[in-house]
């Protein structure tokens, strides 16, 4: 969403997580509400890995425009998803 605090986190982690492969990425800014659902944006930023959110926590929130926090490993929260959490993260193909 436009002007998301925690955008400039995702590609940082997702280049450290690749660790040099060249992957296509498609960044997609959404500016409201009917957006957001289209995108199943479950608040901002939201990664989709082969169309599925791998971090999705359903929690009966709606979509929306909101700022996101992500849950870690050792418990802390963040922004963004950790490098790490990156590379464990299923897809529709399995682990990456």
């Amino acid at each position: 969403m436009p002007d998301c605090p925690n955008a400039p986190l995702i590609p940082e982690r997702i280049t450290e997580a690749l660790q040099g492969w060249v992957v296509p990425v498609e960044w997609i800014e959404v500016n409201d509400a009917d957006e957001a659902r289209r995108q199943r944006m479950s608040g901002s930023p939201t990664l989709l890995l082969g169309g599925v959110d791998p971090f999705f926590v359903p929690d009966g929130a709606a979509a929306s425009l909101s700022c996101r926090l992500y849950r870690h490993a050792d418990g802390t929260t963040d922004g963004a998803p950790y490098a790490t959490d990156l590379r464990r993260a299923p897809t529709a193909s399995g682990p990456c």
